[in-house]
């Protein structure tokens, strides 16, 4: 026979072991939530700045293929809609040239001229990025009709040889120089600061997820030109 005390004191502590249990269920959900987070936050601070721009060359690099592929049907004389060189040159225009090239003129170059460091090359950048800009206003002007005469079609091979064989060799010196050595003429305080200003500003300008709707603009292109696939470039070997 079990005493009432006993009833009761046994009822405590199952009271006492379910507490326990329910308390740590809940701490260790809360944990891993804050976990989650600690480990979001930390990703999203793991892009630095060369890193942002770097992957910003990735989309003008598909850009440049398009402007290939276009440059080859011009030469070929194999006809597509003019709209699209518009479309690509406007996507230039729009992230390229008046976004990514302005933070590097805003954000590094002004750094590098005031350590007195890569001076020659950073001048040099800056002409290139204003040729790209005049390039780009060409290649808008003449496709804003919706239709290429053969001189035009001319000049517009000439454009677009010029703006590829320019930018790979920028953005390759880029790559390889001047971003692995801003990190250099830079304190980790400032350097941070910058990856998330340049966040705020990709945000304020072109929304919470700019970047993906610009490459998801370009995978269109490149579905309009049949170039989408990637395993098509696959040599056989």
């Amino acid at each position: 026979m079990v005493k009432n005390g006993d009833a009761a004191n046994n009822q405590n502590r199952r009271d006492f072991i379910q507490s326990g249990i329910q308390y740590a269920v809940v701490s260790g959900l809360t944990s891993i939530a804050i976990l989650g987070c600690s480990e979001k936050k930390e990703e999203e601070k793991e892009v630095s700045p060369p890193e942002d721009l770097m992957q910003e060359h990735g989309l003008l690099n598909r850009i440049l293929l398009i402007y290939d592929h276009c440059k080859f049907s011009l030469v070929n004389g194999q006809s597509f809609d003019p709209a699209i060189l518009l479309n690509s040159a406007g996507v230039i225009r729009t992230f390229v040239e008046d976004y990514h090239e302005k933070q590097e003129e805003d954000y590094l170059f002004p750094r590098f001229k005031k350590a007195n460091q890569l001076t020659s090359l950073v001048q040099i950048l800056k002409q290139q990025h204003d040729a790209g800009r005049a390039i780009t206003d060409q290649i808008m002007r003449l496709t804003r009709s919706g239709t290429l005469t053969e001189t035009e079609n001319q000049r517009m091979i000439r454009l677009l040889t010029d703006f590829n064989v320019m930018y790979r060799p920028h953005e390759a010196r880029e790559d390889t120089v001047l971003f692995p050595a801003f990190r250099k003429i830079i304190s980790q305080h400032e350097y941070d600061s910058l990856g998330e200003e340049f966040e705020r500003n990709e945000q304020k300008r072109f929304g919470a997820d700019g970047f993906e709707t610009m490459v998801g603009k370009v995978a269109e292109i490149e579905r309009q030109l049949g170039i989408y696939e990637l395993a098509q470039f696959t040599p056989s070997v």
